[in-house]
């Protein structure tokens, strides 16, 4: 169980230090609520490359991926790590591909109930419903250029794995750039994601799980 958690937030890295550093309480959270959701609603897929770092505790060097993402209302996502190896992470509402070389392992959400929570925070950062997710609590910061949404795990299964996960929200459009996450072991990881398109064509075939 622990082994596919990983699996999923080996995605979801920069040290967490400080992380509220250069920012402060947002003016007005009532304001970017309504524009954070708004967002949302209007994202009906997402098309974009990503870099991910992660940071073990037991190695000095962090580890760096890169690859394409895709995303479509509603829970559907594709991830294909393409450097420095080949790994592909499929989610379709609550079940689960995987596929690393010769070997895919399916899973379903619904198996575990703590797999179940994790799956939907995955899903809610993502998609910008975060806020919405009650098993989280959250603060929001903000600086010049962007908004810092800091989730606290709020029941007691979710605080055993995450310390903080942190979502970085551009200030021109209220879009999710960045997915930082801290686990109780000392690892962390960030992904960065890039030259977006949004609301592009895609097709239901590209988050099979069959």
């Amino acid at each position: 169980m622990r082994r596919t958690i990983f699996i999923i937030f080996y995605f979801l890295t920069i040290q967490l230090q400080a992380q509220t550093a250069g920012y402060k309480p947002v003016a007005n959270s009532d304001e970017f609520k309504k524009q954070f959701a708004k967002a949302a609603q209007a994202t009906q897929t997402i098309q974009c490359d990503f870099v991910q770092e992660k940071n073990l505790s037991m190695m000095a060097d962090k580890i760096v991926s890169k690859g394409k993402f895709w995303f479509k209302r509603d829970n559907k996502v594709r991830m294909e790590y393409e450097k420095p190896s080949y790994y592909l992470l499929v989610i379709n509402g609550t079940n689960i591909k995987t596929k690393d070389g010769q070997k895919e392992n399916k899973v379903s959400a619904k198996s575990n109930k703590i797999f179940e929570q994790v799956n939907n925070m995955m899903i809610d950062c993502v998609q910008g419903t975060a806020l919405d997710n009650k098993n989280f609590t959250n603060k929001l910061f903000e600086n010049g250029s962007a908004y810092l949404v800091e989730l606290t795990a709020a029941n007691k299964s979710l605080k055993g794995i995450f310390k903080t996960i942190n979502l970085t929200v551009d200030k021109k459009d209220y879009t999710v750039t960045k997915i930082d996450m801290q686990e109780q072991s000392g690892d962390n990881t960030v992904i960065s994601f890039q030259h977006r398109l949004t609301n592009v064509n895609i097709k239901d075939e590209v988050f099979s799980v069959k």
